[in-house]
């Protein structure tokens, strides 16, 4: 059967026959100033070339029968086939003609290119299916091209077929497909491993103070293998005070979830020293131009005293703290804010933002709020707004703001969120949280009153005798401590919580106590010792006005 009717309109057949003709060309209708060809600059008779048949000269059937991709040719609504070449019959048997393809096609109808062809036919415009696996296990990338197929032109078609088909071309994509699923698998393992990495360097259980509720979530970005270094931080400091922190290393991938781990410990041990937020700041931003210049990371480290009832905090280069208060009112912690970490060269400075009972504060990453289409301060602000109405438990808030800013599984970005609830206690409670405070004014009589202050309070909380009097001991010993070593104004603070009891004094003095081994005839430096003896935790820290606080903590008895 003779194709060349209708494969004048195959696609290019026009192009190759105009090609043709330029061809038959002479030298002398060129014109003078033609090239002739590289190999003839002197043509002659001898050196003519032998006349070969051309490829465009065969008919389109003999040149379908040679290629190795598989061609079918169908027409008509039912699709019946006009014609499949020697590739098509070697990869899915022989096929007879004019039967219809949803009975003689079965190949194309699992994998779902049956609909595609009556899309073809309607259209009147080609199609292409990528990379679609059969039976076999071969792949094949279809194309169907919208074909007229004149009357009779099909074998043991009707004669009055005549009307529109289609022509599939399959070309075979099995090694491209087999190298792309073995790259993906390749992607997806080193995925796993750098979020496994991730994971593994962020806290597994966060640590839970006594006077605040917090939650964390942590949502790596896209699919691809490149996570972010996006990290966060819970460090319970002592004396009711906690430390939280939250950041984000520039980059991705192994690199930059390696430097956030590296980060994260210096913050750990940084916060160990009780230092104000700047300071912890200043600390990192050296260290992280010795880890990597080429790194930059955005942090942002915050402290909360309940004892003050404000979040001090100090910004690098970070996203601001939102904190909706009590009465629902949103405040946006922005100033002051540094450079981020790795630049070098800036002085950090702390502010302070309320966070009194009732009050919810969150803290994020870029993730939650950066989109590519607005710009990152209405981000900000839409974080705002779901805020005020994002109400229940801290881990139900992150949940509801996750989902307010549309982030998905496939979201392109790292996500970190951060939320922390300073809850109101009222009731049986409240009486689980109590304060006491007591101006010292120095002088002989500031002992015998702070321990008559100290007994009397902890009896009126209840304590057993055995916490009462090892409590009454620690106030004294601090108490004498700051009367030898420290400056006025003094106080001494008692606070209790639900877990332990805290004692605190207070004066104007910045030097630090430190433990050391007291000789036999030494009358003094027994103090501090006695305190780390007795209780469950001690430690000091400068306060920002200028002078220190010494603490220590009794971890009060599980009630049942």
């Amino acid at each position: 059967m003779n194709f060349t009717r209708w494969s004048a309109r195959l696609p290019g057949t026009q192009r190759r026959a105009a090609a043709r003709s330029d061809h038959g060309v002479s030298q002398s209708q060129r014109g003078e100033g033609a090239v002739p060809a590289a190999r003839h600059e002197h043509p002659s008779d001898d050196d003519a070339p032998m006349p070969a048949a051309g490829i465009d000269e065969l008919p389109a059937r003999e040149v379908l029968d040679r290629i190795p991709a598989l061609v079918a040719l169908v027409h008509g609504p039912d699709h019946r086939i006009a014609y499949v070449n020697d590739a098509y019959v070697a990869a899915f048997g022989d096929r007879p003609s004019g039967a219809p393809a949803r009975e003689a096609l079965p190949e194309l109808e699992e994998l779902g290119l049956l609909p595609l062809l009556d899309q073809v036919l309607r259209s009147a415009k080609p199609r292409t299916v990528k990379s679609r696996k059969v039976a076999g296990g071969r792949s094949y990338t279809f194309t169907c091209t919208p074909v007229t197929v004149p009357a009779g032109a099909a074998d043991g078609a009707d004669d009055r077929a005549d009307g529109s088909g289609v022509l599939v071309f399959a070309a075979d994509v099995t090694d491209h497909a087999e190298a792309a699923e073995r790259l993906r698998t390749s992607e997806r393992r080193q995925r796993e491993t750098a979020v496994t990495l991730q994971r593994s360097l962020l806290p597994q259980e966060l640590e839970q103070p006594d006077d605040l509720r917090i939650a964390a979530t942590y949502q790596p970005g896209g699919t691809e293998a490149a996570v972010g270094g996006d990290w966060y931080d819970v460090i319970t400091l002592g004396g009711g005070r906690t430390a939280l922190v939250i950041g984000d290393v520039m980059g991705r991938g192994v690199r930059a979830a390696a430097v956030m781990g590296q980060l994260r410990t210096a913050v750990r041990a940084y916060a160990r020293l009780d230092l104000p937020p700047h300071e912890v700041l200043q600390l990192l931003d050296g260290l992280a131009i010795e880890i990597d210049a080429n790194q930059i990371a955005t942090c942002v480290y915050a402290v909360h005293d309940p004892n003050e009832g404000r979040l001090v905090y100090a910004s690098a280069g970070h996203l601001p703290i939102l904190v909706r208060d009590e009465s629902g009112t949103i405040h946006r912690a922005e100033e002051p804010t540094g450079p981020p970490l790795g630049t070098g060269g800036w002085l950090h400075a702390s502010g302070s933002v309320p966070l009194g009972p009732g009050s919810t504060a969150v803290m994020y990453t870029d993730g939650l709020v950066e989109r590519r289409d607005e710009d990152i301060d209405e981000g900000v602000a839409s974080l705002e707004r779901a805020l005020a109405g994002a109400t229940g438990t801290p881990q139900v808030v992150c949940d509801r703001l996750i989902r307010a800013a549309g982030v998905t599984a496939d979201h392109d970005d790292d996500v970190a969120v951060l939320v922390l609830q300073h809850p109101a206690r009222t009731g049986p409670d409240g009486e689980l949280f109590r304060n006491a405070a007591l101006e010292l004014l120095g002088g002989v009589e500031a002992a015998p009153r702070a321990r008559a202050f100290a007994s009397g309070v902890l009896a009126s909380w209840r304590f057993s005798p055995e916490l009462h009097d090892l409590g009454v001991l620690a106030a004294s010993e601090l108490v004498a401590n700051s009367l030898q070593h420290g400056t006025p104004p003094m106080r001494l603070r008692l606070r209790r919580t639900d877990r332990r009891l805290i004692i605190e004094v207070t004066d104007g003095d910045d030097h630090l106590p430190r433990r050391r081994r007291a000789e036999p005839a030494d009358e003094a430096g027994r103090g501090i010792a006695i305190v780390a003896t007795i209780a469950s935790n001690w430690g000091s820290r400068r306060t920002p006005g200028g002078g220190k606080a010494v603490w220590c903590e009794f971890a009060l008895p599980r009630t049942p």
